[in-house]
């Protein structure tokens, strides 16, 4: 070989550079062979000077099989690379070569997160095409009462964006034409306006900024417009329900007093202002500003939103405030409100934080052995107990840490590591490493689920997406090593032949399946796995805010509150 030491020895150091130059060249020409970039010359994307940043996206043909965690095509290596790269300590003395090869631990991580994402997309395309989420055992479709009796695509348009970050073009392409042939809003059937909102409009609206495909904007607005009839009640409070042929609205039977839902209501502003922005149209701005400038208006007990208001008397129901489920992505969109603003929809900024003020005096606590939680405040009574999806709550704080008021970003950066960490240890407690719906801190009990209806795991992402923020804002590795464990236990416990499924005890060792394969799933756990081990520069945070089912919409970069007013309409 030309490298034997006798005659590297007879070469000058010229040459020595020269050979050297073009075998790094040849080295990275094949490291590049496991991407490839977008096709940018048959659309405009939106223009947030992504098209000069080199990202890499996953090569399809490269993750075919089965299963290519974790031996193919990642380097036999790389297990034990994980554990050492990734460790807390390996950080402060990483050598050039150590910090090269866990970049290659991350390439190969990413091909095993496209990997999953094809063999869930897959499975979809082979036995559920055209319904809105798959059974992946009985293989065929599956739908639940949000969607009503209609077959509308949902984890077609819920993982468009994921695909597309992937680079999954095929595969986007396919659910674009279904899209484009099949998708009709004119079906008689009774839709969650919430759960359409956030997966159908803010995944169609994602898509059409990241791909600049005209036909995503288009149903997004007649989406839209089938929504609209579900504001017409006396408050101005939309119907968590709405039929989208007849525009008859009514809310859940469970709810307090015949209530809407403060998350649900609460969570639409983002997609509607894009609608406004994209549209001229001001109606869709106005309906959310009536909904805070009637929120700004109402008592608020101890400072906090309970989770149910009448939408017919403007009064409160049941005095029950959650950061989880029923209260959640209210807080998240006052966060995202004011970032999506370019920072200019101070109003949005002021009433987030005052409700995460008085969140954390009345519902955070610290368990016995130093656990931080979130409580649920029912009634006047705080109960010490915290459901998976208030795990988000990290993610947001660090979010929020840059901007808020009396100099306490490091506070509440620190206050999402401590919720982090908590939400590991809910995994981290448990026989399959999976974390249960809901966990106590009571009686001796910690992280721990109690009741046999809290048990399960249904693919949900808040703790991954805690996890990205984390990482995103501190680059601590030891967040890379938890998605990483996340992401095993899923694939070894959840995944069955026909795709993913959720089980139903994750203290047991022989778990049982729900059969569902949720939309959600494609939309948001794979997509903040895949970014966990992603440049910071693929969908930068300065430029985009996800919305609570992780598509990404942009900053609308508006030179004032002012000019957002006399674009959007007065009130």
């Amino acid at each position: 070989m030309l490298l034997q030491e006798g005659l590297w020895a007879t070469l000058r150091l010229s040459e020595k550079f020269i050979l050297l130059l073009i075998l790094s060249a040849f080295i990275t020409l094949c490291f590049g062979a496991f991407f490839f970039l977008p096709d940018n010359s048959k659309h405009k994307r939106f223009d947030l000077g992504l098209e000069d940043v080199l990202i890499p996206h996953i090569d399809s043909k490269r993750i075919q099989g089965p299963n290519p965690c974790p031996l193919s095509p990642c380097p036999k290596w790389w297990a034990s690379a994980m554990a050492s790269l990734l460790s807390p300590m390996s950080k402060k003395n990483a050598t050039r070569s150590e910090r090269w090869a866990c970049e290659c631990v991350c390439v190969c991580l990413r091909v095993c997160y496209g990997g999953m994402m094809k063999h869930a997309w897959d499975s979809y395309r082979q036995y559920g095409w055209g319904h809105n989420e798959l059974k992946p055992l009985a293989k065929k479709g599956h739908s639940t009462n949000i969607f009503g009796n209609s077959q509308m695509g949902a984890t077609i348009v819920d993982a468009l964006d994921t695909l597309y970050i992937m680079g999954l073009h095929e595969e986007f392409k396919d659910g674009q034409e279904w899209i484009e042939q099949n998708l009709d809003f004119g079906v008689n059937a009774e839709v969650s306006v919430f759960e359409v909102n956030i997966r159908f409009i803010g995944g169609l609206l994602a898509a059409y900024y990241l791909s600049g495909q005209e036909v995503f904007k288009l149903k997004a607005v007649q989406l839209a417009e089938k929504l609209l009839p579900a504001f017409n009640t006396p408050t101005g409070i939309p119907w968590a329900m709405v039929n989208l042929k007849s525009g008859v609205g009514r809310n859940w039977g469970w709810a307090s007093a015949g209530s809407s839902i403060l998350a649900e209501f609460g969570t639409l502003h983002m997609e509607f202002v894009h609608l406004t922005y994209l549209t001229g149209n001001p109606a869709y701005y106005q309906k959310v500003m009536h909904i805070r400038k009637l929120l700004a208006k109402m008592d608020r007990p101890n400072g906090l939103y309970p989770n149910y208001l009448n939408p017919r008397t403007g009064r409160w129901g049941q005095h029950h405030t959650s950061v989880g489920g029923l209260g959640d992505s209210f807080y998240e969109y006052l966060l995202k409100a004011w970032l999506m603003s370019d920072k200019t929809d101070t109003e949005a900024r002021k009433t987030y934080d005052d409700a995460i003020e008085a969140i954390e005096r009345h519902l955070i606590r610290k368990s016995n052995g130093g656990l931080t939680f979130i409580g649920e405040w029912k009634n006047g009574h705080l109960e010490r107990k915290m459901g998976h999806l208030t795990c988000f709550a990290g993610g947001m704080f660090a979010l929020g840490a840059d901007g808020s008021p009396d100099d306490k970003a490091g506070h509440y950066l620190q206050l999402g590591a401590e919720i982090a960490h908590t939400c590991h240890e809910s995994y981290d407690r448990t026989v399959l490493k999976l974390g249960p719906e809901a966990f106590k801190f009571d009686s001796g009990l910690e992280a721990v689920a109690v009741r046999q209806n809290e048990k399960y795991y249904i693919l949900r992402p808040e703790v991954i997406e805690t996890y990205w923020y984390m990482w995103r804002f501190t680059h601590d590795p030891k967040y890379r090593q938890w998605g990483w464990e996340a992401a095993q236990a899923i694939d070894k416990y959840c995944r069955v032949s026909g795709g993913f499924s959720g089980v139903k005890d994750v203290y047991s060792s022989n778990p049982t399946y729900d059969d569902v394969q949720q939309s959600f799933f494609l939309a948001e756990t794979l997509k903040y796995l895949y970014l966990l081990f992603s440049s910071d520069n693929l969908i930068p945070l300065e430029n985009w805010v996800f919305n609570t089912e992780a598509h990404p919409l942009p900053v609308l970069h508006l030179d004032s509150e002012a000019e957002a007013g006399s674009k959007y309409g007065d009130l």
